[in-house]
């Protein structure tokens, strides 16, 4: 292409160079120098392993606040030799009074002068104190995490006031119109019955009066052991959080004391497979006048792998083309809607309000799980479809579908690790997992490999299992367990056969 003052037409009135193509240089300008990076390494992830075991994490970005937090290897998944739900008292229970600081209240004005906020969030295998606040205020921050993680008071006043919050939390549960938390505890407990990942997260009603300070001390002594700890920042110096690591968190003895330990629970989880059924009329759960149809919600998951595997990016790729979502899901192509539980299930079956795709995956396993919605008439027409859907992974793989769930992927990916706190848990979880962190180009790099003959492996290897099925609302119409687990076990996935098996 010829770049001149009469290489193309001029679609401006004025100006120096009316006609130059905007391809080319102009003439006769300086050649731009852009900003590079000083160096790679200011951007990677620095890990710090102190004397006691302590693991020191951060990473560089860019801006005036920073968000840091104590990571703990712990959660309901450790409760096998305790009373069911501690992990749940100790999210309620965090930030509350120390050995420093005499209440919530307290705590709140010292992050106040830092424009700071906490917050606390347990989950089945880490329990995570997290707070954003200016760079500026790192001591102070780190010093309030240190307290709150290894010295709370755990007053008689504040276990009364958790408990009533939890029982509160627990009705509130039951009543919501949207049962996704509910049916996430039900597949658990169902693809892991009474092991590991399968323990209730919530606390039962029957332990709130059983739970108290001796054995909140008995489970803290096992598991807040600095070797069980990381200590993870971001938007901040490095050096700068190892130095307040040291000052706050190396040789501090815990309120409960260095007392004998009851031992930590290394269990590896045991699939078991199986269903659990809950009988609910879900007629009148509603937020309003207008009334919410009364659905019945299955869901039937499958055994994967752990973060851990190769085989948990193809994993994270297939879930990802499976993709879907509600029937009144806003979206367009970069939010699912050419994937295939959009294509083949909700486009396909009006009456079908949900039909979303789900991957939990932990350190020793992981499950991939389908959640769908319809009215309790249609319920065995809906399993059908389901089991359907899973029996087809195992077919063929199109190429630009796979292309396309593997950019949504890396999109997303991406899209998250924006965001500072969600860089704060991705650093601290996988550090907590393996002393060390994947970069997100890394990860994308791995998305990009997989092929179609990975995505056919593991489905190969998920359907040789016994499935796991959640059932909630009227069951009226629900077809066995057996005839699920039967129509799962057909590896050609021919309709005809499911048809025979559910009708």
């Amino acid at each position: 292409r010829r770049c001149g003052l009469r290489a193309g037409r001029s679609y401006s009135g004025g100006g120096a160079y009316p006609s130059v193509s905007l391809t080319c240089p102009l003439p006769g300008v300086p050649k731009a120098v852009f900003a590079a990076a000083e160096s790679r390494e200011r951007f990677e992830t620095r890990v710090t392993v102190l004397e006691n075991g302590l693991r020191v994490a951060s990473q560089n970005k860019f801006g005036q606040f920073c968000t840091v937090g104590i990571l703990v290897n712990s959660g309901s998944r450790h409760e096998a030799k305790y009373l069911s739900g501690i992990s749940h008292f100790l999210e309620k229970l965090a930030f509350s009074s120390t050995a420093q600081f005499g209440s919530k209240d307290e705590i709140l004005l010292t992050l106040e002068k830092h424009g700071g906020i906490c917050d606390c969030q347990a989950s089945r295998d880490t329990i995570m104190y997290a707070v954003s606040a200016d760079a500026r205020g790192l001591d102070t921050v780190v010093n309030l995490l240190a307290d709150v993680t290894l010295q709370p008071r755990l007053s008689d006043e504040e276990i009364e006031m958790t408990r009533m919050a939890i029982r509160f939390e627990l009705e509130d549960l039951n009543m919501r119109p949207d049962p996704e938390p509910l049916l996430t505890e039900m597949i658990h407990a169902a693809a892991f019955r009474d092991n590991t990942v399968g323990l209730n997260r919530f606390c039962p009603v029957e332990n709130t009066d059983k739970i108290d300070r001796a054995v909140l001390h008995s489970y803290l002594s096992s598991y807040y052991t600095p070797d069980r700890m990381v200590l993870a920042g971001v938007g901040i110096e490095h050096e700068h959080l190892v130095e307040c690591a040291r000052k706050y968190l190396l040789g501090v003895e815990p309120v409960w004391g260095s007392g004998q330990s009851r031992g930590v629970d290394r269990s590896v989880a045991q699939y078991t497979g199986g269903i659990v059924k809950v009988e609910k009329d879900m007629s009148d759960v509603s937020l309003g006048p207008t009334p919410i149809p009364e659905l019945t919600h299955i869901m039937i998951g499958l055994e994967s792998c752990s973060f851990l595997e190769d085989d948990f990016i193809p994993f994270a790729v297939l879930n990802m083309m499976m993709g879907g979502g509600g029937s009144f899901s806003a979206g367009g192509p970069g939010k699912g809607m050419f994937t295939r539980l959009y294509l083949n299930v909700l486009n396909r079956h009006h009456w079908m309000y949900n039909a979303t795709s789900y991957h939990h995956s932990y350190e020793d396993t992981g499950l991939l799980c389908i959640h769908a919605s319809a009215d309790p008439k249609q319920v065995r027409e809906m399993v059908e479809i389901i089991t359907r859907e899973f029996i087809l992974m195992a077919g063929a793989v199109g190429e630009v579908e796979l292309e396309r769930a593997k950019t949504q992927l890396k999109s997303m990916l991406m899209m998250n690790l924006e965001s500072r706190p969600v860089i704060f848990e991705d650093v601290g979880r996988q550090v907590l997992a393996t002393n060390t962190r994947k970069l997100p180009h890394e990860l994308c790099a791995l998305i990009s490999q997989v092929k179609p003959t990975d995505i056919k492996r593991v489905v190969t290897k998920m359907l040789h299992k016994k499935p796991a099925v959640a059932a909630l609302g009227d069951l009226t119409d629900l077809p066995s367990y057996e005839h699920i687990q039967a129509a799962l076990s057909s590896k050609d996935g021919r309709l005809p056969r499911l048809y025979r098996l559910f009708r």
